[in-house]
């Protein structure tokens, strides 16, 4: 038995561009649990348009595999997947085989984030969902195509057209309050917020108790939900009412 990650030992995949997985997940990290960190190795490339965006999807997905066979040496007990957008591409249907695919590969349990926060708006029972993302249009339009296709209505999505990988993290508290207030109205039930390089998790937390409705981080999600496939029902402040639920 691992003497720090005796509950369980979480490998963790994130692009190697990502500056905010690994800070929110460590702060959601409970005793006996430990994240490990592999890197799929991208370039920061500007990101001005859905041309860029897609090219940095297609980066991400030819290299993830060498990042996912390198942490499997540390003989982990499940796998977490700290991207966003790739969970969401080409809605429900292949979202279920990337799961499948990082299954099949590991041999291990996986969280993504698109179940995750699919898991997170059933628990709320909520229906209408506003949305805060990073991306560009044809990354808007896949997590629209996602929720949709999962039964939820998505009155409202405001993408922050962030310029390049790493622009993301650059993302302040300030303007994500600003963003959440304008996408918010009586006919939104939950607010989600994707993309995991966006440091929104202690911002949600804060966001709920003035709107009085859930607001759902990515980061805070995946982690919640990868503790609860794990049978690890700690509870804690600080990232949202999330953490807890069962």
């Amino acid at each position: 038995m691992d003497a720090l990650g005796y509950r369980s030992k979480f490998a963790v995949l994130v692009p190697s561009t990502n500056t905010t997985v690994q800070a929110e997940f460590d702060e959601m990290r409970v005793r006996g649990v430990t994240n490990h960190l592999t890197r799929i190795s991208i370039p920061n490339i500007p990101l001005n348009n859905d041309e860029d965006f897609n090219k940095l999807i297609n980066l991400i997905e030819s290299a993830q595999e060498d990042a996912i066979n390198r942490v499997m040496s540390c003989e982990p007990d499940y796998f977490v997947m700290g991207i966003s957008a790739e969970t969401f591409w080409d809605g429900l249907e292949a979202s279920l085989r990337l799961k499948k695919q990082v299954m099949d590969l590991t041999g291990l349990g996986v969280a993504m984030g698109s179940e995750a926060c699919q898991a997170a708006l059933e628990i709320y029972g909520a229906k209408k969902i506003a949305i805060i993302t990073p991306y560009q249009p044809i990354g808007d339009r896949n997590v629209v195509r996602f929720f949709n296709e999962c039964g939820y209505d998505v009155p409202r999505i405001k993408g922050l057209r962030c310029e390049s990988p790493v622009k993301i993290a650059h993302v302040q508290p300030e303007t994500l309050i600003d963003e959440i207030k304008k996408i918010d109205g009586d006919d939104i039930d939950a607010i989600v917020q994707v993309g995991t390089n966006l440091s929104m998790a202690r911002v949600a937390g804060v966001a709920e108790e003035y709107l009085g409705k859930p607001v759902i981080a990515i980061n805070s999600a995946i982690y919640w939900y990868a503790l609860r496939q794990n049978k690890i029902l700690d509870q804690f402040d600080g990232f949202g009412q999330l953490f807890s639920k069962n």
